[in-house]
């Protein structure tokens, strides 16, 4: 199974435990295959509106689609672990910055894998 969780800075609030599983950071700063670029990240934030989202959306689509095609294999070993235990992809959203979860990064990684693996078990925010 594949999803996302929620990275927090400090104490967890209650109500919002940490999920149990496999948690990847995949925040702009890691070198996670479904990591944003920080540009695009720094784009989004300074323009959070539905345009500024569409450009985001377009440009992450096409850095992990790139990602994909020069190298499979991290993917193909993600979907893999998926396969066999819950694997949670992780970002700090939502933020006072975009409170939208399904405008995160994650969502769209989410989406992805689905596309790219159809039989693995993926959970969307």
């Amino acid at each position: 199974m594949l999803a996302r969780y929620q990275i927090v800075r400090g104490k967890r609030p209650p109500g919002n435990p940490l999920p149990e599983g496999v948690r990847l950071d995949t925040r702009k700063h890691t070198r996670h295959c479904l990591r944003p670029e920080k540009a695009a990240v720094e784009a989004f934030i300074s323009d959070p509106s539905a345009a500024g989202f569409k450009r985001f959306a377009a440009a992450y689509r096409k850095t992990v689609e790139g990602r994909f095609a020069r190298d499979h294999k991290p993917f193909d070993e993600l979907a893999a672990l998926a396969t066999n235990k819950r694997v949670y992809l992780g970002c700090n959203c939502p933020t006072r910055f975009n409170p939208n979860v399904k405008h995160c990064h994650t969502a769209l990684a989410l989406a992805f894998m689905q596309r790219k693996y159809p039989k693995l078990r993926v959970v969307l925010p």
